[in-house]
């Protein structure tokens, strides 16, 4: 009987395991609010079953200094938007900046992963802040709108299709 519960209890591990990884998600969920951060997607798979063949990214208001890191194979693009407000960054007033990454023209089979990489400055928010990454994953049969962001009082657990998210700890400085 011992045995029936531990493989119950083995395989319900499983579960939650590939559940984790069935999203885009980032590589790291917190950090301080402030500082600079390497973003990493992590992407697990492709559209039920079709490659990966390109990824937007939104950037969210408040996070500015945005540098991507461009990948073998694939094509790199930014657009740039207006901010709401102006933010300082070394010792400048910053009014617009990157909205967009576009990674595309690249291929990554469903049953392989990767990783997309981007740095950012944070916002000086308060801890427990959250910031959502919206993206929209393009495959050759499908797209995947990886774009819901949390209501108050739910968690990305709830949502079929969520943004990838990180939580502001204490600002380290």
């Amino acid at each position: 009987m011992r045995q029936i519960f531990s493989a119950i209890a083995a395989l319900s591990l499983i579960g939650t395991t590939v559940n984790a990884f069935a999203h885009i998600t980032l590589a790291d969920r917190t950090a301080p609010a402030g500082t600079h951060y390497k973003v990493v997607l992590r992407v697990p798979h492709g559209c039920n079953g079709s490659a990966t063949t390109a990824l937007h990214v939104k950037i969210p208001e408040g996070v500015i200094g945005i540098k991507p890191m461009p990948k073998t194979g694939w094509k790199l693009e930014t657009k740039d938007g207006e901010y709401v407000k102006g933010y300082e960054y070394h010792g400048q007033t910053l009014t617009h900046g990157v909205s967009e990454i576009i990674w595309s023209a690249g291929y990554l089979p469903d049953a392989w992963f990767d990783e997309f990489s981007f740095m950012v400055m944070l916002p000086d928010a308060p801890a427990g802040t959250k910031i959502y990454f919206p993206v929209i994953q393009v495959c050759e049969k499908g797209v995947t709108r990886w774009i819901e962001i949390p209501a108050e009082g739910k968690d990305a657990h709830d949502y079929d299709a969520p943004a990838p998210g990180l939580t502001l700890s204490a600002a380290s400085h």
